[in-house]
């Protein structure tokens, strides 16, 4: 019985070395294993969609009027676009309807006004010393003078018409509609402080509020400078507008009736609740211009300033393109972009498919061998 059993032991230690089935099971098995290398070379692409947010999270484009420690770059001007001391007269204007209304002023208005003071001043003087009772101790009985009334009266119809000409001239182009490529601003007036949107732009959204003196704020915090603006007109955010393009100004208010008011564009425009007011304007020359709220809202009234900085079309579209938005002309653009994207997307996609396509008819192939 023993016998039997030891023959039988060496028996099936022959046949289990001597079987080819188990013979040719190492050679499949690294054959397996060699596919699997090639397997994972065509899921190499599964990288791409990885890089895509890589891509997409790449650094958004500068803003152009910031420098690299996010401080602005145009710096206040003195005598540009904000008072002065000393100044008698309007500020400089850098709008086609300002500068027509600084010529209305400077050569009409004020010659008029000072033509018409100094007359009824001579007048006046005239009367008390011709007419005093040591002089004239029998006064005059006359109580009409046909000459006299025709001056007195057509000579200011005169007048009027002079000054109504320009003045209406200058009132419609005030209230002229924005053509259709201008760029939207709608300012909105709060208690107390400035809110903006780019509705044009990608619905851009802006606060401005007012920037302290060093002595008012904690340590640390951002206080106004020089290169801000005056005190009282400086913000920490900026209006940023173009140059040489048609601006349509809409405004509204949340709370209380306010007034967008900057005296260099020759802007004043209410911002009433439930109500948009609009107006036009080009800026013609680049810097950085103040105003503030023209319109009792308040207590703190007298702390709603307005920053606008003027670039050129170019800087202003870094600007939009740092915020977030996008140029209406350039619309198209970002499609066609989205558009070979989504092909190479698709590409990267289908050579991924490809892959495990690949790794199942490989491994049939494996087992078919077994």
């Amino acid at each position: 019985m023993r016998m039997l059993g030891l023959t039988s032991i060496v028996l099936a230690a022959g046949l289990a070395l001597g079987a080819p089935g188990h013979a040719q099971e190492p050679a499949a098995a690294p054959a397996a294993n060699a596919t699997a290398p090639d397997a994972a070379a065509p899921t190499a692409p599964l990288a791409d969609p990885a890089s895509a947010p890589a891509a997409a999270a790449a650094p958004a484009v500068a803003d152009p009027t910031l420098d690299a420690s996010g401080k602005p770059l145009t710096k206040a001007a003195p005598g540009i676009g904000q008072p002065q001391d000393r100044l008698f007269g309007l500020q400089t204007q850098v709008t086609p309807n300002g500068r027509e209304a600084h010529w209305f002023h400077d050569v009409i208005l004020v010659p008029l006004i000072t033509i018409i003071s100094l007359f009824v001043l001579a007048l006046l003087i005239w009367v008390i010393i011709r007419y005093r009772r040591a002089a004239n101790p029998v006064p005059s009985r006359t109580s009409h003078n046909t000459a006299i009334e025709i001056v007195w009266t057509l000579l200011p119809v005169l007048i009027l018409i002079a000054i109504a000409v320009p003045s209406i001239k200058l009132l419609a182009a005030q209230f002229k509609p924005a053509p259709d490529n201008a760029v939207t601003l709608k300012a909105i007036g709060n208690q107390w402080f400035w809110s903006y949107e780019y509705p044009d732009h990608g619905d851009i959204k802006l606060t401005a509020n007012m920037l302290k003196e060093q002595t008012e704020v904690p340590a640390g915090q951002r206080y106004r400078t020089d290169a801000d603006g005056p005190r009282l007109l400086a913000t920490d955010t900026r209006v940023v507008l173009p140059v040489g393009v048609p601006i349509r100004l809409v405004t509204t208010a949340q709370d209380v009736i306010h007034s967008w008011a900057v005296p260099a564009f020759w802007i004043k425009l209410d911002a009433v609740p439930g109500r948009l007011n609009e107006t036009s304007f080009i800026i013609e020359k680049p810097g950085l211009y103040f105003g503030q709220c023209s319109e009792l809202c308040g207590a703190r009234h007298a702390y709603m300033p307005i920053a606008v900085e003027a670039v050129s079309p170019e800087v202003f579209a870094q600007w939009v393109a740092s915020k977030g938005g996008k140029m209406p002309g350039a619309k198209a653009e970002p499609q066609s972009t989205t558009a070979a994207g989504n092909d190479a997307s698709a590409e990267t996609g289908n050579a991924a498919e490809a892959g495990p396509v690949t790794n199942a008819t490989a491994a049939p192939a494996a087992t078919t061998g077994h």
